[in-house]
């Protein structure tokens, strides 16, 4: 068992501090090492059998973020904050994928394709079955988002998960549909402005008795 590195007590305080920023503070640039962090966040984010059906675009540009804030209801933080990530589905995933997927698993575990025959066999069974591959890859992608928000609390970093934009904009000015990807939701990360009220607001959360249940 690996040592603790986070007491109980201080990650529920970074989960209570954390809140979905409303007002970032644009002079503030997240640290490259923290940057880092995040985005390996990001690479090492769990999903169904490993498959990855995802890409996480981080937009740099401040020209385009600005082209994409008129599609974004306006929510400034799109381009206020240090860093925004478009996470993107890989659109219409498929045996090709699958095949991909396990190369780089053999390549990593040493060894060979044959004898990961049965799982491959697996996963094109269930991506066969399944009616709708990008709605399965868009759940997979919010467990992605869940891991950089939270990893973003515990280092101190803020975020806000947008869903308010409009998506095949969003994939038109990044290019994302050429690439065969789709923008399925936008987290900014950065830091709170002094000036957003939100920050100090208690969150609104039913009592744990209301949702969780022990059976």
């Amino acid at each position: 068992m690996s040592d603790v590195l986070l007491s109980p007590e201080a990650a529920i305080h970074q989960l209570q501090w954390r809140y979905a920023v409303k007002k970032f503070d644009s002079s503030k640039i997240i640290p490259d090492a923290t940057w880092t962090a995040l985005e390996q966040s990001l690479v090492l984010a769990p999903s169904s059998f490993g498959l990855q059906p995802w890409k996480f675009f981080v937009v740099k540009n401040p020209e385009v973020r600005s082209q994409l804030l008129e599609h974004s209801w306006n929510q400034a933080q799109v381009v206020d904050a240090s860093h925004l990530v478009v996470l993107a589905i890989k659109k219409d995933m498929n045996d090709t994928d699958v095949d991909r997927y396990i190369a780089r698993q053999a390549e990593v575990h040493g060894t060979t394709v044959d004898a990961l025959a049965g799982y491959t066999g697996m996963i094109k069974g269930f991506m066969g079955r399944n009616t709708n591959v990008d709605n399965w890859s868009s759940r997979q992608v919010y467990i992605a988002l869940g891991q950089y928000m939270t990893t973003a609390a515990m280092m101190g970093i803020d975020t806000c998960p947008i869903e308010g934009f409009i998506a095949p904009k969003y994939d038109e000015i990044l290019g994302l549909a050429a690439l065969g990807y789709a923008a399925i939701v936008v987290c900014p990360a950065g830091y709170r402005s002094a000036e957003d009220k939100y920050a100090t607001m208690p969150k609104v959360r039913f009592a744990t008795d209301d949702v969780v249940a022990y059976i």
